[in-house]
């Protein structure tokens, strides 16, 4: 202790360092051989030990063979599968031949396609084909409307009802054109996700369709059509291009009526590049006559565009009783005038009643044709 009290403070310091320095635990040099054994087992264990699943469980299962039973994959294996379909369906060229819809010719010139519409009367748009007129003048309207037959020459009162609203519900609109009569004409709104079959449904029963295009009310957007509405103050090539966005829906229609469009068809700035495009591609305009502000009149007759306005709507009240006593008020038009035309919804009670009523016509001496019969 005296020894400690009386050396430098520098000697204790040293002596100090080399006392720690004795005890010191090898630690790195411990953990490098550690590792070391561990590699090295592995490694020995690879070597030895010939298992490549390291050890996870197996199960070994027979597969059997089904192909020798199966003649179509074996004809795939070893050479070209020949399938034999009906030829006339189905042509070697790739071609798929729709069914021609009534009143439509069947040689290869006059055959629709797939989606309704005869090559001739159909332009392609950046939207999809849409109908024209056809070089030698033939126009969709007198190509794809119902042949009224001999009611025209008969001299008899004539009805003309439209069905609206079809093409949304597949099913629905499939029960109504089963039980509607064959002269009843059908509309069809733009935007079913079947609209192609539904539309082909109604054209092979014998019915004609429309296309219903969607045109500002007074009160939109509180009351909306739909989309592609046609609005007052757009462009006009702003509305051309909804326009053509709705005809390239389905084919074979032969004209259209509105949906709605109180104020557009109000503004003959509007509502006149549309009927002027409608006369440039032959289509007809039935006015669903719920605007007695419409123009669409006057601006068909400027255009050419064959032309009707509807009367009355029959289920405006949707019940039994209501949609009989409009019916009757239509009878009575038509007794006074030769002609009248109805409105009515798809619904099923709607449908319902009209074709119930439509079987007593011939008996009271009134004929039931196409609305196209009463287009001018």
């Amino acid at each position: 202790m005296a020894d400690d009290l009386s050396t430098p403070l520098t000697g204790r310091r040293r002596r100090n360092r080399e006392r720690a320095a004795k005890f010191h635990f090898p630690l790195a040099r411990l953990l490098v051989v550690v590792i070391l054994l561990i590699v090295g087992g592995v490694a020995l264990r690879l070597i030895l030990v010939d298992d490549p699943d390291g050890g996870r469980p197996s199960l070994e299962v027979a597969i059997t063979s089904t192909r020798n039973g199966n003649s179509v994959a074996n004809n795939v294996a070893t050479g070209p599968a020949t399938i034999t379909a009906d030829p006339g369906q189905f042509p070697a060229d790739g071609s798929i031949i729709a069914v021609p819809a009534p009143g439509m010719g069947t040689s290869p010139g006059e055959r629709p396609d797939q989606f309704g519409m005869l090559p001739d009367l159909s332009e392609e748009t950046a939207h999809g084909a849409i109908p024209r007129m056809s070089g030698t003048g033939l126009t969709p309207f007198l190509a794809y409307r119902r042949d009224a037959g001999a009611a025209l020459t008969a001299g008899h009162p004539m009805i003309a009802i439209v069905v609206t609203g079809l093409g949304i519900n597949e099913q629905g609109s499939l029960d109504a054109i089963d039980q509607l009569p064959d002269e009843v004409s059908l509309a069809f709104a733009p935007y079913g996700r079947s609209l192609v079959n539904t539309v082909a449904a109604a054209r092979t029963a014998g019915h004609e369709v429309m296309l219903e295009v969607p045109l500002e009310p007074f009160d939109y957007p509180q009351n909306d059509p739909g989309p592609h509405t046609m609005l007052t103050g757009e462009t006009p090539r702003d509305n051309l291009e909804k326009l053509f966005w709705l005809m390239a829906r389905f084919g074979g229609y032969f004209g259209v009526i509105n949906n709605m469009g109180a104020r557009f068809t109000a503004s003959a700035t509007d509502m006149g590049p549309i009927m002027e495009e409608l006369g440039a591609r032959g289509l007809g305009y039935l006015d669903d006559g719920s605007s007695n502000r419409s123009v669409a009149a006057q601006l068909a007759g400027a255009n050419k565009v064959p032309f009707a306005r509807a009367g009355a709507v029959i289920d405006a009240n949707p019940a039994r009783a209501s949609i009989l006593s409009a019916l009757a008020s239509l009878e009575a038009e038509a007794m006074e005038s030769g002609g009248a035309i109805g409105i009515v919804s798809a619904l099923p009670i709607s449908v319902q009643a009209v074709s119930e009523w439509a079987r007593e016509l011939d008996a009271k001496g009134i004929a039931l044709v196409p609305v196209s019969a009463l287009m001018k």
